[in-house]
């Protein structure tokens, strides 16, 4: 038992933790809350969904399409919406990107109606039995994107121009600008990243989970918990909170009588503790790996 827990609390985590990447460099960087990423996550997970049904395009292969839809969406966005808030108060912005998830919420809505879907490729309800410990094909997957995602980001974030641009940014917006650092444009990449990750996220997440126009709020809270308990702003913390709090679900619905219904709570448990006891993350709040 302790041996699946550890497995399941894992494979959980890692999916978190992928909800959370695109949220979390978004925000360390630009300082702004997007309230719609759960919807690009949505809109992700439909894009992947209907390359499967009407093409066969396997969702896991439709990850880079929506990697590139994903970012060429999320910097047009920013260009001519999100940008002109940049000066603005945090409650517009807040308002601003709320109302654009809505918007697609609804538009979503009207497309495809409020039937649950979900891509089924033939591992998606796979298991992997090694000594009595079952391993789920699809979670794994998923697993090994987010590892995949997260080490790129990481990568990206230490090794590049722009991504030590961002965390210039990120640790001193006025000091970037005397180094002759293009703010604005860092700006639109680390948020056209944030979406594209949010599109790919939507894609791994389709084969193992039910596909509404609704599911935006559920992830987007699990992705606001996850980046208080890893430090707004942190790879590695997005990580680290996505882990526990896939430990802290998966032990609830292990030992907790009806504990898969106590289980989503768990999120605002954690959410409302670390805002309290530790606002600032297991890790802190700067933009780093």
């Amino acid at each position: 038992m302790i041996l699946q827990l550890l497995i399941d609390s894992a494979l959980l985590g890692g999916l978190y933790a992928l909800l959370a990447l695109g949220l979390v460099l978004s925000f360390g960087v630009t300082n702004i809350l997007n309230f719609a990423h759960g919807e690009a996550i949505m809109l992700g997970a439909y894009g992947a969904f209907w390359a499967f049904t009407l093409w066969g395009i396997d969702p896991l292969l439709s990850i880079p399409i929506m990697l590139v839809v994903g970012f060429g969406a999320g910097f047009v966005c920013f260009r001519y919406v999100i940008e002109r808030s940049l000066d603005a108060p945090h409650l517009n912005q807040i308002l601003l990107t709320f109302g654009i998830g809505l918007i697609l919420q609804n538009a979503a809505v009207l497309a495809w109606t409020g039937d649950l879907r979900s891509a089924n490729p033939s591992y998606s309800m796979a298991a992997i039995n090694l000594a009595e410990v079952f391993i789920p094909v699809g979670r794994l997957l998923t697993f090994t994107v987010a590892a995949a995602l997260a080490a790129i980001l990481y990568m990206w974030l230490t090794r590049t121009e722009y991504g030590r641009a961002s965390r210039a940014i990120a640790q001193n917006e006025r000091a970037a600008k005397l180094m002759g650092i293009d703010t604005r444009f860092v700006y639109s990449l680390v948020f056209a990243i944030s979406i594209a990750v949010a599109a790919a996220t939507g894609a791994a997440l389709s084969s193992i989970t039910t596909i509404t126009p609704f599911i935006g709020f559920h992830l987007l809270v699990k992705a606001f918990a996850i980046m208080v308990l890893g430090g707004a702003g942190s790879i590695s913390g997005a990580v680290l909170g996505g882990v526990l709090l896939g430990l802290l679900e998966t032990t609830v619905a292990y030992y907790v009588p009806e504990g898969s219904g106590w289980a989503e709570g768990v999120a605002f448990v954690a959410l409302f503790l670390f805002l309290l006891i530790r606002p600032q993350g297991l890790i802190g709040t700067r933009v780093h790996g």
